[in-house]
């Protein structure tokens, strides 16, 4: 199985420190719903690993959450691809769970659906926590220079981490 994981806010829509809080706040980067459907077409198993501290915080509901994601599949499917899992944690950054981003619960949610191992898979994110969450699960790290990307290069992040300028960029490397 080619698998490749995304971070969602920063990396596929526009990242807010206000938080996303409505549909019409979703706004999709430029070129990456086609990056998401280029990569599906050619076979790979698009999933998305994000953090929502805005429902633990009472910014939104899962409703409004739920339907963000399906615009972003019907966005995808539009283009002709498939976008698989989305697994999201709901939990605030003090709530000490398992799966908030750097820790590894959103990735094994993914690779326990998948029945996969995560041993070089991809997981693409704009944060450093997103690249913690990576090396925890022997995931590849990668960095995308949108949403908070050009500030995450500035810090100290993991040796093996590959970066490209956005994820057009990723898809043509995996893709060429």
């Amino acid at each position: 199985m080619k698998l490749i994981i995304l971070d969602r806010d920063g990396v596929i829509n526009y990242d807010s420190d206000d938080y996303i809080k409505t549909v019409d706040e979703w706004v999709a980067l430029p070129g990456a719903l086609d990056a998401i459907a280029r990569l599906s077409r050619a076979g790979w198993t698009v999933t998305v690993a994000t953090n929502q501290s805005g429902l633990a915080r009472g910014y939104y509901s899962v409703p409004t959450l739920e339907s963000m994601h399906q615009i972003l599949r019907d966005e995808v499917q539009q283009r002709g691809g498939h976008l698989g899992l989305i697994s999201y944690c709901p939990h605030g950054p003090d709530d000490g769970c398992g799966c908030r981003k750097p820790r590894a619960g959103l990735l094994e949610q993914i690779a326990e659906h998948y029945k996969t191992e995560l041993d070089n898979v991809w997981f693409v994110g704009d944060s450093l926590r997103d690249l913690q969450a990576a090396v925890a699960v022997n995931a590849q790290p990668v960095l995308v220079y949108t949403g908070k990307g050009e500030q995450t290069a500035e810090k100290p992040v993991p040796d093996n981490t590959l970066k490209f300028a956005d994820l057009s960029a990723v898809a043509d490397h995996l893709l060429g």
